[in-house]
């Protein structure tokens, strides 16, 4: 199969992101001046000396939006500019417009702006005690937990961390604004969401939505990272426009991009768990501390799917989870693959394994017994169809050969005394739809063109994961042609209206589904049109592979014949194709519904050597079996998988983020200024996985297809499931360091840094 040519384009470096367009004429380059402490009362802003700097100088401030200064959707909370306060160490205060980049910079750092400390909180649980949080709690329930606990034989409780994580997208924010035709605002931006971006401008603008054009031609990496916050840089470079009356691009350096934007939500988590005597899990309930910084951004959502994973592949008859979205004194932590559901599996896991150290039982054999069997019922009341977690586990264990894996382990560790090795599989079910009912749909346009050739609109992003490439698949596939002939088109709102973010891995199932629609009414007037033209029924008129045929057999009527006929006939070669995730329903009173099209199943195993002396350690290799349906494209999705790895290995044992002074006391005035900064704002100092970092050998191998439930050509989305696979990093680092300290305690903190393996194996702190 050919590399699709999106891809050739980025190998050889010609694809064009936001930074390399060509700006418009007179255009002015932005910068913003960005808080520097957790939080303040801002008592004057001057400009004079950045005013002074050059004649093509412009700073706004708040009091320059002329719609409302405000931009949050779910909980209006979030300003584009702040007028009294600031909330967070990184925040932008001004924007500063000059003819040159370099001159917008000097300009912000020019900028004064004097203000009075107020007393911060950085910790959730701090945020918590305070009575600090977005919205009201939500709790989901199953069966009576408290009862079960009376019946188990084992119970026991305990306290997990997880991290959060920067994106590190290779393309920073930005966004190129320019005012049309006196009032309309045209906007180029790096978003996965079009529309949020276009409703953000209107309304800080003051104009309805359709005086706003926003235009999505590529990114260079999101990772969820661009669904809610790139509004803000649209918006932020729009206000920009409509001031000066000139096109202003604003795109930001790395270490203002890591300062000023969210990252993965930090969780603190409660646990209590219990089983009977045979290893059947009968009850657990958690309660989860989100740090949801410092507004609402996207934390429901995320705090909701967190809750709907929260006893992972497993199937627990009686089970309480409460989530509390703690509002904090930090950036506002935002979307990332995976979307709180990363949180919510290391939880439990975290619990499972602590099951089995406590009860000596073996962590893999008690997570086999207690894994989703088909037709089981979730917590929140929702069936497992076509459930494949036994079956994942099995062929990942006869892939590994994992009786004879352990056997090697046990050997190594009892031969070698200043290395020891370790493995770990985790099992992922993980749901396929947003979160948020009304998100799941999206719509299409599509023209087929006198030559032949086709061209599709939709509301999906390409930001490397090929999603244009799956809509091209999907739209051929429909109209019985070759993918040669099918072109994707940039995203805009003048095209396709009202789109959702490619987001929550159903950028190919919703917006190839809508394309698929729109392609098979074309499809269906073209059929009438070669029946008539044949003199045949139209319920025996077929097209494959570019070709007619009546009843099987090939007509003497090829494809561009077909769609000149056609238009000769004044028979419209357009459609607009809507679909809607159809069985989707929820109660959020009860807590019960069918809130997933479909679930996606898998088990990942991981090996891993710890250095005893150092504290090191190296992930030996990777083995995964995944649920993918029938693939539209197996390098693609193996790519995917592969990223997916990494992230999740990144996230797991790598990549800590620390804030200065987040310890858990609430910050006073009078505090050192540095509270609240990101500690690691560049990549120099921000630690990635790398290629050294992971297994040097990674395997995966897809389940066979099986008929389930309906989705895009029977293929499965690939862009999030597999990150929960890193998680078998975490305990199979965590496995060695317990074969050098058998009687350590359980360490359920993540990242898992060669720190905390040291200090582990030394003893020092559990």
């Amino acid at each position: 199969m050919k590399s699709p040519k999106e891809s050739a384009l980025n190998v050889k470096g010609a694809t064009l992101y936001i930074d390399d367009i060509a700006a418009p004429t007179g255009t002015l380059e932005g910068a913003v001046k960005l808080s520097t402490s957790a939080r303040g009362r801002i008592l004057s802003i001057d400009a004079a000396k950045a005013l002074e700097l050059d004649p093509s100088v412009r700073v706004i401030t708040a009091k320059d939006v002329p719609g409302q200064n405000q931009i949050g959707f779910s909980v209006p909370d979030e300003v584009l500019l702040p007028e009294d306060e600031w909330e967070y160490w990184g925040q932008p205060i001004v924007l500063c417009l000059a003819r040159t980049r370099t001159l917008a910079r000097r300009a912000a750092a020019l900028v004064a702006v004097t203000g009075e400390p107020l007393p911060a909180i950085l910790d959730e649980r701090e945020a918590a005690k305070a009575g600090h949080f977005i919205l009201p709690s939500r709790t989901m329930r199953s069966g009576d937990p408290e009862a079960a606990f009376a019946d188990c034989a084992t119970v026991l409780s305990g306290t997990v961390v997880s991290g959060g994580q920067e994106h590190v997208y290779l393309e920073t924010q930005g966004a190129i604004a320019e005012v049309r035709d006196g009032d309309k605002v045209f906007v180029i931006s790096g978003t996965q969401g079009p529309t949020g971006v276009q409703k953000a401008i209107a309304q800080s603008l003051g104009i309805p939505m359709n005086r706003v054009e926003v235009e999505a031609r590529r990114l260079g990496g999101a990772f969820g990272g661009k669904e809610d916050q790139a509004a803000y840089w649209g918006a932020l470079a729009a206000l920009g426009a409509w001031v000066s009356r000139r096109p202003v691009r604003l795109y930001l350096n790395r270490r203002d991009d890591m300062r000023a934007t969210g990252k993965r939500h930090p969780y603190s988590s409660d646990y209590k768990i219990g089983m009977d005597a045979e290893g059947r899990i009968l009850a657990f309930e958690a309660d989860y501390y989100q740090n949801s910084g410092c507004t609402c951004d996207l934390s429901p959502a995320i705090l909701s799917r967190t809750l709907f994973h929260a006893t992972g592949a497993y199937s627990i008859p009686n089970v309480r989870v409460t989530g509390h979205m703690c509002r904090t004194n930090l950036p506002s932590f935002t979307a990332f693959r995976g979307f709180g559901a990363p949180q919510g599996f290391f939880v439990v896991e975290s619990a499972v394994q602590a099951l089995a150290i406590k009860s000596g039982l073996d962590a893999n054999a008690l997570r086999y017994h207690n894994l989703y069997k088909e037709g089981e019922i979730t917590h929140y009341g929702m069936p497992l169809v076509s459930c494949r977690t036994t079956e994942a586990f099995d062929r990942l264990l006869e892939k590994t050969r994992w009786a004879s894996l352990r056997d090697r382990i046990d050997d190594f560790n009892a031969e070698n005394r200043l290395y020891k090795k370790g493995a770990a599989i985790i099992p992922i079910c993980f749901g396929i739809s947003f979160t948020k009912l009304l998100m799941n749909q999206a719509g299409a346009l599509v023209h087929v063109y006198q030559d032949g050739s086709v061209l599709v609109s939709t509301g999906a992003i390409e930001m490397g994961q090929q999603v244009s490439r799956k809509i091209a698949v999907a739209a051929a596939a429909a109209l019985g042609v070759g993918t040669e002939l099918v072109s994707v088109e940039r995203t805009t709102t003048l095209t396709v209206a009202n789109t959702v973010p490619t987001a929550a891995s159903t950028g190919s199932d919703l917006n190839a589904m809508a394309a698929t629609l729109a392609c098979e009414q074309i499809k269906a007037r073209l059929v009438a049109k070669a029946a008539s033209m044949l003199g045949a029924e139209p319920g025996s008129v077929s097209i494959e592979g570019g070709r007619v045929s009546v009843s099987g057999e090939e007509a003497e009527l090829g494809w561009e014949a077909l769609v000149t006929a056609t238009y000769e006939s004044r028979v419209d070669l357009s459609a607009h194709g809507f679909y809607s995730t159809p069985g989707l329903f929820y109660d959020m009173t009860a807590e019960r519904g069918s809130p997933f099209a479909y679930h996606v199943y898998g088990a990942a195993c991981v090996e891993a050597t710890v250095d005893v002396l150092r504290g090191s350690y190296t992930l030996d290799r990777a083995t995964i079996v995944h649920d993918m349906g029938r693939s539209l494209d197996e390098k693609v999705d193996i790519g995917q998988i592969e990223g997916a790895l990494a992230q999740g290995l990144g996230w797991a044992l790598l990549e800590d983020l620390q804030f200065a002074g987040s310890g858990g006391v609430p910050v006073p005035p009078g505090a050192p200024a540095t509270a609240g900064k990101l500690l690691a704002d560049t990549l120099s100092t921000y630690k990635l996985p790398d290629i050294h970092f992971m297994p040097p050998e990674v395997e995966i191998e897809f389940l066979s297809e099986r008929d389930g439930p309906s989705a895009l050509l029977r293929s499965k989305a690939i862009g999030e499931p597999p990150l929960i696979y890193g998680i078998a990093g975490y305990f199979a680092v965590l496995d060695a360091m317990r074969a050098a300290r058998p009687r350590g305690p359980g360490l359920f903190d993540l990242p898992l840094t060669p720190e905390k393996v040291l200090d582990y194996i030394m003893g020092v702190k559990p």
